[in-house]
């Protein structure tokens, strides 16, 4: 990794009272307003249902944002680079005040589900725009700073997330889940538009006008709504053999085969294809992919096997799950040292063993185990994550220029994102065959087993990522071990707005 000469970085340089604090806070908040949201409605659910009714349909709330969220990821990304950072940040934020307004006043389970949607399309553009705007502002050095204060944003929302919404639920309404982002959504992007500054470049004027792919998009957002769909709910709505899931994931793969096809001779792609071949952004991609896997099986498996199988309740049930995401910032705050000592492949790979490390113990635990027993491997898991996931961003960040880093920071996440719906798919099914092989017949569901049914079943979980796991090695060697910054003079983007 090579950087340019610059004067050693203070704090206090890339800290919230230097020229650019102002963006970073911004940038924090609407992170904050994300990263929140992703936990602070499972407490909630039974006084949403016991309000709204919906028994039935409830977990197409989450569904249905991770859904939004994800295919308009790439989306926002190409935006961002053809109409500058601003404008497509301010357009997230806004969707998702308004989605949250929206919820907040839901008079049905069905408007509640549609005003989610709404809540991820606005935080499609927010994670991974943000991202890209401290990739612009600050160096690959200056970063090894800033991602503390963005790592300590979601530690402290993995924490107060669950908190806030049992205290919304049982002592005012659930309602104030959604409504408490109105003043965060709109100081940020308060601070967004009045202290965000984007400098613009000379341009050819006999320069065109960047054309949109709306086709490629089109097939995009469909394609990987069919495969999201059909991992999610293939398997629990309907069986995997079943028309309706081979349908959509042969629907899928065709849709994928013509947006290859368009891409192939679109002017300005909305997902490029040379993402794939870029050796620095293709190792993060894959790298990415392996964590979302693994981090979703987590998630969905390590609290029904501390409330199923040790008998615990749901909250510490949440905090052996919240040692991982504890453990997560925690190495990611420290990313940045080793990365700029002795590079991003060593980073990644010190990641991907301590990950494999975690997996390991969490092969230790039994119906036996603590709840402790529980937590240390998910904390050290989270640690690997940590010095995998946003070292991994920054390489493929520094290694392009202003006009392919919205499209190389998207294109990581939504990769973490479809890597996400493939390990809900394959630990669901594999934690179902074994069940139907001791009890002889498909499951209502995995909550309501035995604890003697159950246990085996979350092991062989456990037992599957360890092995995604040790792929996580394997992709963390395709990250080349020197990693080129590209530094530019300024950013040509489309809009200057004086601070």
């Amino acid at each position: 990794m090579t950087s340019p000469d610059a004067a050693p970085i203070t704090r206090a340089s890339v800290g919230l009272r230097s020229e650019r604090g102002p963006v970073l806070l911004a940038v924090m908040l609407s992170t904050g307003l994300v990263a929140i949201d992703a936990t602070i409605l499972a407490a909630a659910v039974p006084a949403v249902v016991d309000d709204l009714g919906g028994l039935t349909q409830f977990p197409w709330l989450f569904s249905v944002y991770l859904l939004a969220q994800a295919v308009s990821m790439p989306i926002y990304g190409k935006l961002s680079d053809l109409m500058g950072r601003k404008t497509v940040m301010l357009v997230g934020v806004g969707l998702f005040v308004v989605g949250s307004l929206l919820c907040g006043v839901a008079w049905s389970m069905g408007s509640l589900i549609a005003f989610r949607a709404l809540q991820g399309l606005g935080a499609g553009a927010v994670q991974p725009v943000g991202m890209t705007i401290l990739g612009d502002i600050y160096s690959v050095a200056e970063r090894a700073k800033v991602q503390g204060y963005v790592a300590s944003v979601w530690a402290a929302s993995s924490l107060v997330g669950p908190t806030l919404g049992g205290i919304f639920a049982d002592y005012l309404s659930w309602r104030w889940i959604f409504l408490v982002n109105l003043p965060l959504g709109l100081v940020a992007g308060w601070m967004l538009w009045s202290r965000f500054t984007e400098h613009r470049t000379a341009r050819d004027p006999s320069a065109r006008r960047p054309r949109i792919d709306y086709l490629g998009t089109v097939l995009l957002t469909v394609a990987t709504v069919a495969l999201l769909v059909a991992l999610l709910e293939g398997g629990v709505v309907w069986a995997w053999s079943s028309p309706v899931s081979v349908l959509l994931l042969v629907g899928s793969v065709v849709l994928t085969v013509a947006f290859v096809a368009v891409e192939r001779r679109a002017a300005e792609p909305v997902l490029p294809l040379w993402v794939f071949r870029h050796r620095v952004v293709g190792a993060a991609m894959a790298l990415s992919l392996v964590v979302g896997v693994l981090l979703l099986g987590l998630s969905s498996y390590v609290p029904l096997f501390s409330q199923g199988v040790l008998g615990t309740g749901a909250i510490v049930a949440g905090f052996a799950l919240a040692a991982m995401t504890i453990g997560w910032p925690v190495a990611a705050t420290s990313a940045g040292r080793i990365y700029l000592r002795f590079g991003f492949r060593a980073t990644v790979l010190l990641g991907a063993v301590v990950s494999v490390i975690g997996a390991a113990l969490l092969l230790t635990v039994d119906g036996s185990s603590s709840p402790l027993h529980l937590a240390v491997p998910n904390f050290v898991m989270g640690l690997g994550f940590g010095w995998v996931a946003s070292p991994s961003i920054v390489a493929a960040q520094a290694s392009v220029g202003w006009q392919q880093r919205g499209v190389a920071t998207s294109a990581t996440l939504f990769a973490r994102s479809i890597g996400s719906a493939v390990g809900v798919a394959v630990f669901g099914a594999v934690a179902n065959s074994v069940v139907r092989g001791r009890l002889g017949h498909e499951p209502e569901s995995l909550e309501s087993l035995p604890p003697g049914v159950l246990e085996p079943a979350i092991e062989a979980v456990f037992l599957l990522s360890f092995a995604v796991a040790v792929t996580l090695l394997l992709a963390a060697w395709l990250m080349p071990k020197r990693v080129e910054e590209v530094v530019e003079d300024a950013a040509p983007v489309r809009e200057d707005v004086a601070g």
